[in-house]
């Protein structure tokens, strides 16, 4: 079976959006805190999302509470970002 259904929860603020083309759709769902992403993800899954991508504001601790939530029914993975990030996150977030 080939993705073609992906979906991206972001922290940030709250929105919905679509794109993609015929063979391919992207959902991206904007959340106010974590917390929301479980909404999200278990929206998506019945949606047929096939697998879901959290942005690097969700910790370990909240992308292991989605993962949960969806009880494993697709794959979640983090974005991460290297040391070499962490002054500029900090100084972006900060403000």
């Amino acid at each position: 079976m080939a993705l073609t259904k992906f979906g991206f929860i972001v922290t940030g603020d709250r929105f919905v959006q679509y794109q993609g083309t015929d063979n391919f759709s992207m959902k991206v769902v904007g959340v106010r805190e974590p917390s929301e992403g479980i909404a999200a993800a278990k929206d998506m899954v019945a949606e047929g999302i096939q697998l879901i991508e959290l942005c690097g504001g969700f910790s370990p601790v909240w992308a292991g509470k989605v993962i949960e939530a969806i009880d494993y029914k697709v794959p979640v993975g983090v974005v991460a970002y290297g040391q070499e990030s962490i002054d500029a996150m900090y100084r972006l977030f900060a403000q």
